[in-house]
């Protein structure tokens, strides 16, 4: 069985923990981009703890954090490229098809009615 969890974001609070458990870090010059980029990126903070992840020397605490601006940057730039890619979806889709999805919706059958026919017995 499938199950979805959603999970919540990323917020700066919870940034400073990240960054204070991987990078040791209280402050940062760079706190003031992140949180700024945090307020209008979707991340969650699992994604913010792979960012924040040394992967190269230890103690490179700026490359950490400059990589994590560049995932955050990204990722407000591919949901601002999503959002305009269905935008102009839904503009090139029929007027006709635009109502039969409002009626499911609105919980409408096929039919334009809002029962179901029902078979004669």
């Amino acid at each position: 069985m499938d199950k979805h969890i959603e999970l919540s974001y990323c917020s700066f609070e919870a940034f400073k923990v990240l960054a204070k458990n991987y990078l040791l870090l209280e402050t940062h010059h760079l706190y003031a981009r992140i949180q700024e980029l945090l307020g209008e990126t979707k991340m969650t903070p699992a994604e913010v703890a792979e960012h924040l992840m040394p992967k190269t020397l230890p103690g490179d605490d700026k490359v950490c954090l400059e990589g994590l601006i560049a995932g955050l940057e990204k990722a407000k730039e591919d949901a601002r490229l999503k959002a305009e890619e269905e935008e102009a979806k839904e503009k090139a889709s029929s007027p006709e098809e635009n109502a039969k999805e409002k009626g499911k919706e609105n919980g409408l059958c096929a039919n334009g009615n809002a029962e179901m026919s029902k078979e004669k017995e």
